[in-house]
C-alpha cells in the first residue's frame, strides 16, 4: 500500500480501508486495467482501473448502498447509489507513463464508462469527478454538491469547458 502523493483514500463501510497511489494502481492486474479511456469519452485521455477492482480490494459492507466521490481541491462531492456505478466506474490515474495531469482533472479522476447514463436517475455528467482524492462508502446518500437545477448545471459545465 502506497501513501505517497498523489493518492486516493478509500474508506467508510469497507472491511479494508486503504490509500492507493500511482504505483498501487499500476500494480493492479491487467484484467483490471482499462487502457485508453477515450473509447468511452472522446475528449478524455488516460488509463484507468475499474471501480469493481477497487471494490474487490476494499470489500464494501453489505450495507454500503452509496458511494461518495470527494474532490477536496474544488470542494466538490457526488454521492450516487453504488449499484448504479459499480460496473460503470473508472478511476483514471495515468497518461503515458506518468500520473494524469491536473489540466486533465488529475492526478486521479472518476469517469463513468457509458455516456448514455448521463442525466438519468442520480447519474449525470457531474458524477465524472475531477481531482478525486477520496471514495467513501456509506449506507445512505452522503454529501453531494452537484447543481440542483438545470441552469446551475449548465453554468457549471460552461465553466468547466473553459478550464478543461
Amino acid at each position: 500500500m502506497s501513501t505517497q502523493a498523489p493518492s486516493l483514500r478509500v474508506d467508510g463501510l469497507v472491511e479494508r480501508p486503504t490509500t492507493l497511489g500511482f504505483a498501487d494502481f499500476e500494480g493492479f492486474p491487467e484484467a483490471d486495467q482499462v487502457r485508453d479511456v477515450s473509447r468511452f469519452h472522446a475528449s478524455r485521455r488516460g488509463d484507468a482501473v475499474t471501480l469493481e477492482s477497487v471494490l474487490r480490494r476494499v470489500a464494501p459492507a453489505p450495507t454500503a448502498n452509496y458511494v461518495t466521490l470527494h474532490a477536496a481541491r474544488d470542494d466538490f462531492h457526488v454521492s450516487v447509489p453504488l449499484d448504479a456505478v459499480r460496473a460503470e466506474g473508472l478511476i483514471v490515474y495515468k497518461v503515458g507513463e506518468g500520473p494524469l495531469d491536473v489540466s486533465q482533472g488529475g492526478p486521479i479522476r472518476f469517469l463513468i464508462k457509458d455516456p448514455d447514463l448521463c442525466h438519468t436517475s442520480e447519474l449525470d455528467d457531474c458524477a465524472n469527478v475531477k481531482y478525486l482524492d477520496r471514495i467513501e462508502f456509506a449506507e445512505r446518500k452522503g454529501r453531494d454538491t452537484r447543481p440542483q437545477d438545470e441552469a446551475a448545471h449548465e453554468a457549471l459545465h460552461a465553466k468547466e469547458a473553459h478550464s478543461d
